[in-house]
């Protein structure tokens, strides 16, 4: 490795790596455990329509702090 990079890595979560970016920007947030919030218990998307994706994986929630928005919840179209 070189001089400038660190020897250890912290590895985070994508709602942990969303957070980060959100502070970085002012927004107060605070990730979430996967699965742990209302939202991530409905379907991601309707089944009637050719157009939506079939297999969605749930990456986790963020509670935003001081905002209109309540949760952001992150998703992957696989």
């Amino acid at each position: 490795m070189h001089d400038t990079e660190p020897d250890t890595f912290v590895y985070q979560t994508w709602p942990e790596k969303f957070s980060s970016m959100l502070s970085e920007i002012g927004v107060d947030s605070v990730s979430k455990e996967i699965g742990t919030d209302d939202v991530e218990k409905d379907e991601y998307y309707g089944r009637y329509f050719t157009q939506t994706p079939r297999m969605i994986t749930n990456r986790g929630c963020i509670d935003i702090k001081n905002s209109n928005i309540d949760v952001i919840q992150i998703i992957q179209k696989g």
